[in-house]
């Protein structure tokens, strides 16, 4: 059946991994996205339900299972009904050393005391 099967660039348009279709498709054709682990380079390649995309954006890669073509692009509570999320999760990040001096964000330049402490810290004598 034809409504079983959607556009590549439709689709991640309708699941809000794209913000527009122009860009979507430029997703597909620049090769970010594998279909079942095969590259594709067509945005007019066809979807069906039970295919795993795996995207590859800018600063993570995505992993969806397709579950439901979509009619349009909704709200994003109607856009996770679309796919299943596979994408493992990200290793966690170390801590910073203990040792390094800590001011809060965006409080200005750094006070005499701060770099003294900088300085003692990575170990330069003025």
């Amino acid at each position: 059946m034809a409504s079983d099967r959607q556009r590549v660039d439709k689709w991640l348009f309708f699941a809000r991994v794209a913000k527009s279709r122009s860009l979507a498709a430029k997703l597909a054709q620049a090769g970010k996205v594998r279909v079942n682990g095969n590259r594709i380079e067509q945005a007019a390649y066809q979807l069906k339900i039970g295919d795993v995309l795996t995207i590859t954006l800018e600063r993570r890669i995505l992993v969806y299972r397709l579950l439901d073509p979509g009619t349009r692009r909704g709200p994003a509570e109607e856009a996770r009904q679309l796919y299943e999320d596979l994408t493992p999760p990200e290793p966690p990040r170390e801590a910073a050393p203990a040792d390094v001096a800590v001011r809060d964000r965006g409080a200005g330049r750094p006070t005499k005391k701060d770099r003294r402490q900088l300085q003692r810290i990575f170990g330069e004598d003025s």
